[in-house]
């Protein structure tokens, strides 16, 4: 009977409960977007949003969202956004509002990624290292040389999101320098990475000339003559090398990323921008040769102060060994003379003495001059 009744008055309840829970709803809708709109930190990221219509940069200040909603009205609009150092709460909104792959959303969170292309759905991932030169005074066993850290798009239809870790590559300049030439940032979200890629690879080459420069000093401390102006050649050769191994981690795995983007291997990047690449890509392998140059010279470098440093112990020995062989001379006559014999007739000689201290300094002169001619002295 109960059951009876329940069923009986379930559609009943049902009916009755539909105008309460869509009244709830209408009463909790305004709270819902309040959480997007929350983001009091999110301006410690977001280095600059803008919008670009036609490459021409809309006046105003812009919400992402709002930002992306506007740039999707136009077919040569986009949004570029530029963050750094973003936390993970923070990507968490961008995320959501463009999209974003959570994979890769993980990857821009962290630092110390290893240069790549990757497709997520209609998105493009780049990540690339960037380094920067420290300048000094003079090159010590704790020098640093080279400042790196990481630069990574997201690429999108109408969207163009770069985060940087580290200031190896500021791209404040990139935006003005973009912003003045209308004809390739008119091209899209690829004109943009096209110019950060840019000044990440000019930036690669700067720091190689330092580091050349760098190498030519140690060259000089190595090899010069003067063994008292450094007495510790090899540390810097050592701090030096270290450094040009961060550096190398910077340039070489750059190569296939950018070859990809230059060669065809991406369909998303359009053929005009595609020649930019190239250019770029070509900027990129003369830094790879110099890196490479660089990184034999100073492997060159080493090799010769170890055998200096061979050299310079050997020489030390026959220093000793030629002054051990002198010091032989008075050493053997006088155990002779120490011996305490009754029957020496030159004890009893008058010339006994000066005799013999005669013989022990014409002995040690021409050992010495022995020495000295083959060069142990």
């Amino acid at each position: 009977m109960a059951d009876d009744q329940q069923q009986n008055t379930s559609p009943l309840s049902r009916a009755l409960s539909r105008p309460v829970r869509a009244m709830s709803r209408m009463l909790s809708t305004p709270a819902a977007p309040a959480a997007p709109a929350v983001q009091p930190a999110m301006g410690s990221a977001i280095v600059d949003c803008a919008v670009y219509v036609d490459g021409v940069r809309q006046p105003g200040e812009w919400h992402y969202a709002e930002a992306l909603r506007i740039a999707r009205r136009h077919r040569n609009g986009f949004v570029w956004i530029g963050l750094k150092e973003p936390r993970a709460e923070e990507m968490a909104h961008i995320a959501e509002t463009f999209q974003l792959h959570e994979l890769a959303v993980e990857d821009a969170v962290t630092s110390k990624q290893r240069p790549k292309v990757e497709r997520y759905g209609e998105m493009i991932f780049v990540t690339m290292r960037t380094a920067r030169y420290v300048e000094h005074d003079e090159l010590t066993d704790t020098s640093e040389v080279v400042e790196t850290g990481d630069l990574l798009m997201f690429i999108g239809e109408h969207f163009i999101i770069t985060v940087r870790h580290g200031d190896a590559v500021r791209l404040a300049p990139v935006r003005s320098g973009l912003e003045r030439r209308r004809e390739v940032l008119e091209r899209g979200p690829w004109a943009v990475a096209y110019a950060v890629a840019d000044s990440v690879v000019d930036t690669l080459a700067e720091v190689a000339t330092g580091i050349e420069e760098d190498v030519a000093a140690v060259e000089d401390q190595v090899f010069s003559p003067d063994r008292s102006k450094g007495s510790n050649r090899i540390q810097r050769v050592y701090q030096l090398k270290r450094e040009l191994m961060e550096f190398k981690r910077a340039v070489l795995p750059l190569q296939r990323p950018l070859a990809g983007l230059a060669n065809g291997q991406l369909a998303d990047v359009p053929d005009e921008i595609r020649r930019y690449f190239r250019d770029v890509n070509d900027h990129l392998a003369s830094a790879v040769e110099q890196v490479v140059y660089l990184d034999d010279v100073i492997n060159s470098v080493l090799q010769a102060r170890l055998a200096q440093v061979s050299v310079d112990q050997n020489n030390d020995m026959r220093k000793i060994a030629a002054w051990a062989g002198i010091a032989a001379v008075p050493t053997a006559v006088a155990g002779i003379y120490g011996m305490n014999f009754d029957f020496m007739p030159e004890t009893k000689w008058v010339f006994g003495y000066p005799v013999l201290m005669l013989f022990i300094f014409l002995g040690c002169a021409s050992l010495y001059r022995m020495f000295r001619r083959a060069g142990w002295l």
